[in-house]
């Protein structure tokens, strides 16, 4: 059985700027117990060249000068600002109630004493 750790360093080399090759995947797929065609080994060996190369890009563009964001657009608040307006009276908001104790609506107990 070939040694595991083997392809480690091609692996390292691709995640530094190296192509991924068809024995990358072929290594990783074993690693992650994955059976794989020699036609999607080859597929996956351009993807995962794809997306190692979109990264590289994204963390060339990433600069000190630029601050960090939490959202790709800016936000802005959509709601009306707080105002204090007139509300009901405790007597206005129980009126319609079935029952009422102390200004507060007054519900059969569900739990009991212990819990």
């Amino acid at each position: 059985m070939p040694d595991e750790h083997a392809a480690t360093g091609s692996a390292e080399e691709a995640a530094s700027g190296g192509a991924i090759t068809r024995d990358d995947v072929a290594h990783l797929a074993r690693l992650s117990r994955l059976a794989l065609r020699e036609d999607e080994l080859e597929h996956l060996a351009t993807q995962l060249g794809d997306i190692i190369s979109a990264v590289a890009r994204v963390q060339e563009v990433a600069a000190e000068d630029i601050p960090p964001t939490s959202h790709a657009l800016p936000l802005t608040n959509v709601f009306r600002a707080d105002e204090v307006r007139p509300g009901l009276t405790p007597e206005q908001a129980l009126a319609g109630a079935p029952a009422s104790e102390q200004q507060r609506f007054k519900v059969p107990r569900i739990l009991d004493e212990e819990a």
